[in-house]
């Protein structure tokens, strides 16, 4: 059982990493980004070929690919984003949608279905003894970065100036622009920042999960399930959401397998019937 509840924290980091960029665009944008698991494919995309073609190793790819894909996300909010932003939500939830499948597809046209092999960092080859079993090196090594990061973002936006500015942005903008607040000076790079954050997920899980255009499909659904049970907007929710479904899910895949690929959205109607804004959420983010 601590064995599978490793597991379920391994692929809960993952969650949480996507569910934070997820939540703080949605929080200052009103933007559900549907494009968000595209980026994350991206990420790992943009691992193997800093690799394959530019001969840069996972190290590099690591902080390398996140920027210039946090880049590219400017780059998106600034000539689309921006300019939908007045219309109905819906607009941006259609051109987030319809961008995916473009992503996608230019990449199933560069490199087929077929997933990529990618290796991973020597330096974390082996297992590491864990006291009751041994668990492979690279997946403790996701866990404790994936940590490291959202506790990092979490003691930014909690003790700087300007995390506070963004948290009060992205929690309650109304308000905030009550308060002299321009929320708008912060958009661009809160954009920016969240899809880094999926591409840094997706640097992360190359070594260990398939590489194909196809992965960001799969996951981005059970992602919308954990930012929706963490509370619309609220960043530590999806964080905490993000472990948390990890855990349900690999315990449910050890003790009831015929449910794995439902429990996930069973906990989420249970939670939505029990708090209808989430577990962190505020009826304001509705």
């Amino acid at each position: 059982m601590l064995q599978q509840a490793f597991n379920g924290l391994v692929g809960g980091a993952f969650y949480a990493l996507l569910a934070l960029g997820l939540a703080v665009i949605f929080g200052m944008l009103g933007v559900v980004n549907f494009a968000h698991g595209a980026f994350y494919m991206l990420g790992a995309f943009g691992a193997f070929i800093a690799l394959d073609s530019l001969g840069l190793n996972f190290w590099l790819a690591l902080p390398l690919v996140p920027v210039v894909l946090g880049l590219l996300g400017v780059v998106l909010e600034r000539l689309f984003i921006r300019r939908l932003a007045p219309l109905d939500p819906l607009y941006n939830f259609l051109f987030t949608f319809g961008l995916a499948l473009i992503l996608q597809d230019l990449v199933k046209r560069q490199y087929g279905v077929q997933s990529q092999p990618y290796p991973r960092p020597s330096a974390l080859d082996g297992s590491i003894n864990l006291g009751l079993f041994s668990y492979p090196a690279y997946q403790v090594f996701v866990l404790a970065v994936s940590v490291l990061v959202c506790g990092g973002v979490w003691v930014v936006l909690t003790r700087t100036r300007v995390g506070m500015i963004v948290r009060a942005a992205t929690e309650k903008p109304e308000l905030s622009r009550a308060l002299g607040i321009d929320v708008g000076r912060w958009v661009t790079p809160v954009f920016g920042f969240g899809i880094a954050l999926a591409a840094f997920a997706g640097v992360l899980a190359a070594p260990m999960r398939a590489v194909n255009p196809l992965m960001g499909s799969d996951l981005i659904i059970t992602v919308f399930a954990v930012v929706v049970i963490g509370g619309l907007g609220s960043v530590f929710g999806s964080v905490a959401a993000g472990f948390a479904v990890g855990l349900v899910s690999a315990l449910g895949n050890y003790y009831v397998p015929s449910l794995s690929q439902t429990l996930v959205f069973i906990l989420m109607a249970a939670v939505l019937l029990w708090r209808p804004a989430g577990l962190f959420g505020r009826e304001e983010a509705l």
